[in-house]
């Protein structure tokens, strides 16, 4: 969430489906996870905080008081993204 925040500002449609719809208390808490953790993001973001250095630290900073998001975060806590690109520019 910190880097789609950097990246795209306040000027965008962000898209949760799994990551909703996968919370362990259901899908109104994964709602509300997605939703403290962008406001988290974009408030950081407005005192001057780097999004890029300190995304960890502002999501579990959140944690502290959003049950909901603590608990998405221990259900995606280890999600990697280990997959080749599959638009490769040709040589």
């Amino acid at each position: 969430m910190p880097a789609l925040t950097e990246i795209f500002g306040d000027d965008s449609v962000l898209q949760f489906g799994g990551g909703t719809l996968g919370h362990p208390w259901g899908n109104a808490p994964g709602a509300v996870a997605n939703r403290v953790a962008l406001e988290a993001c974009v408030k950081a973001r407005n005192e001057g905080r780097d999004l890029a250095a300190e995304g960890n630290e502002i999501i579990r900073e959140a944690c502290k008081w959003s049950p909901e998001l603590a608990a998405a975060c221990e259900v995606w806590k280890e999600i990697k993204f280990e997959f080749k690109p599959v638009d490769t520019l040709d040589k």
